[in-house]
């Protein structure tokens, strides 16, 4: 299972054995949690006047020092305009699976329309994702509510579509974490039940999919944010020096995933 590579395989970065360096487009669909680890310890004027932040200078040194050419481009995606921004399981199964095809689907490109000019596919949810209801014991994946029955079926529901795409790797983050005075114990606990469902039933050996574990550096074993990784009190948004240090494990796992990932491998 490779929930169990967690914080180790962080470090190490593993995500396969054999090389494959054609895959070198990757796309970032995110919003602001994922913006701050982007930018990470760059000045946050010299990002939004640049766009270069601490992801695109390890890129930058990793193309130099091993001759690749790996570029990612970052997307706020689903976007404000047309769809409203929400980037929770339900949004990317709404358009993705329920309104998959060649034609975006309210501003927003499908899947098939992303893996025609991408090689990596990266997602992610914001931390609104862990504002969890109680299970009503009726889940549906057509259910925007956020609850874990639903969670569970949105997330079936994309790994069949992403395993129709075997030729692109996917990259998604396990969900972020929030702090202990922005959410309830009820909530924290189903978020990690969402999170250990993701890392010990849903992942797979052996497929296109590789989960990168934001969720367990946020937390560090707890049911929340560090608070000394947050903005501030009520903020569940990384701070700088905590997105610093995520930049470089993050674009690295990307990386690995990227080169490793085995090029002839048989999805049913």
């Amino acid at each position: 299972m490779k929930a169990l590579w967690l914080l180790v395989l962080l470090l190490l970065g593993s995500c396969g054995s054999e090389k494959n360096e054609t895959m070198q487009s990757i796309v970032f669909l995110h919003h602001s949690t994922g913006r701050a680890v982007l930018r990470g310890g760059t000045s946050p004027l010299w990002y939004r006047l640049t766009g270069k932040g601490d992801v695109y200078n390890f890129l930058v040194r990793y193309n130099r020092k091993y001759k690749t050419d790996f570029a990612v481009q970052a997307k706020d995606y689903p976007g404000e305009a047309g769809y409203g921004g929400y980037n929770y399981p339900y949004d990317y199964y709404n358009i993705w699976v329920k309104h998959a095809g060649e034609l975006p689907y309210k501003g927003q490109e499908t899947l098939e329309l992303l893996t025609r000019q991408f090689d990596v596919v990266v997602f992610k949810h914001c931390f609104p994702v862990g504002m969890m209801l109680e299970d009503t014991g009726q889940p549906s994946a057509d259910d925007p509510e956020k609850r874990l029955e639903n969670y569970q079926m949105q997330y079936n529901a994309l790994k069949q579509k992403m395993h129709s795409f075997p030729k692109t790797v996917f990259v998604v983050w396990t969900p972020p974490a929030l702090l202990k005075e922005a959410t309830s114990e009820e909530q924290a606990l189903r978020l990690r039940d969402f999170y250990l469902w993701m890392v010990r039933e849903w992942d797979e050996e052996g497929d296109n999919i590789f989960l990168w574990d934001f969720y367990a550096l946020e937390t560090e074993g707890s049911l929340y944010l560090k608070p000394e990784y947050a903005v501030g009190p009520g903020d569940s948004h990384p701070n700088r020096a905590f997105a610093a240090r995520m930049a470089p494990l993050f674009a690295s796992f990307v990386v690995d995933c990227a080169s490793h990932y085995p090029p002839k491998i048989t999805l049913q």
